[in-house]
């Protein structure tokens, strides 16, 4: 195998996953695999009252991510490989930052029977990028449920996430500083990313591009 057959990049919101995912699927020839967030009912009035709207948001993401994950299963891996914008464990980051105590026990009991149901992927990529950034990102793209985005939360977002993958174990990981790189915009710093997937087959790697900033 040169690469791992099934990739799923994973990060705050604004971080990149969408575009390095898709470019990782056509510089590879994998499927590419997205979640529904624009599909997800819940997400604006979530955003403009998130205590009201959270856990409808929240099972809507789980329920729609499960049912993706579970065309991975009837699908054969090794034909051709798959590129995802997200890790299905990682849904319970969010849940935690957003739900009451109760909400909270009863979407752990339903992740709790849909998680053993879910392909692992070979390998987990992992962006990390400063909060301002993360806010900079957010506002270029438009969307407009996100525009009044609160810097606090998603300050207190980017730091869940650090925790998560400090203690993650799961699978291989690469860990990819992209601050202060445009990942989209530089051919050369995709091309070397991708020699770093190639060659990644256990633990925990940290890479830092080092091409053009932003």
């Amino acid at each position: 195998m040169d690469r791992p057959r099934y990739i799923a990049v994973e990060g705050p919101i604004g971080a990149g996953k969408t575009t390095l995912a898709r470019a990782l699927a056509e510089r590879t020839g994998s499927r590419i695999m997205l979640e529904p967030v624009e599909e997800n009912p819940f997400l604006a009035a979530f955003y403009e009252d998130a205590r009201k709207h959270a856990f409808q948001a929240q099972l809507f993401f789980l329920l729609s991510r499960f049912q993706q994950q579970q065309q991975l299963v009837q699908q054969d891996l090794f034909s051709q490989g798959t590129v995802t914008d997200y890790l299905f464990a990682k849904d319970r980051i969010f849940a935690a930052l957003t739900l009451d105590a109760a909400e909270l026990v009863l979407y752990d009991r339903l992740h709790e029977v849909l998680g053993p149901r879910v392909v692992k992927p070979d390998l987990v990529i992992y962006l990390q990028a400063r909060t301002d950034v993360l806010l900079h990102r957010i506002r270029k793209r438009g969307r407009p449920f996100e525009r009044e985005i609160d810097p606090g939360y998603l300050e207190a977002l980017a730091a869940a996430y650090n925790d998560y993958f400090f203690h993650y174990e799961e699978t291989p990981l690469l860990v990819v500083n992209s601050s202060d790189v445009d990942l989209e915009a530089s051919e050369q710093e995709l091309e070397a990313l991708l020699g770093v997937v190639r060659r990644h087959r256990k633990g925990t790697q940290h890479y830092v591009p080092m091409g053009r900033k932003r």
